[in-house]
């Protein structure tokens, strides 16, 4: 009977011991302790089954989706707000669709100097997975969803509203891209959509900054 130097077989951090110096240990007594790897770190977070999908189905061949994931760069917005100043990349997706929710698991690696990250801390992943110029956006509060399909209020020349359905294509921030049924200088409703109806006489007024333009 001796004492002895445990090692273990990563690089990380160890978390609080379960036994102490002097215990008798054996296979059954449990682990004495859990080593984590923290520099770079797994970042878990999931992505519908559509926007999966349609990820993969811009890239046809085996190596330009290698290539497209590769060049991925992730962002992580920490529990407090911040924005993490680390960029992570891809590193693999699950194996399988979660049936209950639809939607993906997927990992991302993150450097991480000094552990500020820890595992079961939270927060949000983004990345930028395609640019499209001259966008036409509008405020998601302007838009109302109806069995499945969008719709907004629009001004017309005569001061009076007009309910069109439109096609929404991504969100950005706190707006929806239109992908069809609006055009560039039109005047829609963001405040009260759900009280107007069409034909119905408006004043409009501007609706601050976020929508000067739109």
């Amino acid at each position: 009977m001796d004492f002895t130097r445990l090692i273990a077989p990563i690089d990380g951090i160890a978390g609080q011991a379960q036994l102490q110096v002097g215990a008798l240990v054996s296979p059954s007594s449990g682990p004495v302790t859990s080593v984590s790897t923290l520099d770079p770190i797994k970042v878990y977070f999931t992505v519908s089954e559509p926007q999966y999908l349609a990820w993969r189905k811009r890239f046809p061949t085996e190596s330009s989706r290698l290539e497209a994931d590769r060049n991925l760069r992730l962002q992580l917005i920490l529990a407090d707000g911040s924005t993490y100043p680390h960029e992570g990349s891809f590193y693999f997706a699950d194996r399988q669709v979660n049936e209950g929710t639809g939607a993906i698991r997927l990992a991302g690696l993150f450097p991480n100097p000094g552990n500020i990250l820890r595992p079961g801390g939270y927060g949000r992943v983004r990345a930028v997975v395609r640019l499209q110029h001259d966008a036409l956006l509008v405020p998601q509060r302007a838009v109302s969803e109806l069995q499945g399909g969008y719709q907004v209020a629009v001004v017309n020349n005569d001061h009076k509203v007009e309910i069109r359905t439109i096609k929404i294509g991504d969100q950005a921030g706190s707006e929806w891209v239109v992908a069809e049924g609006l055009k560039p200088g039109e005047t829609i409703v963001a405040e009260g959509v759900q009280k107007v109806r069409s034909g119905a006489p408006v004043n409009p007024k501007p609706f601050g900054q976020e929508t000067k333009g739109k």
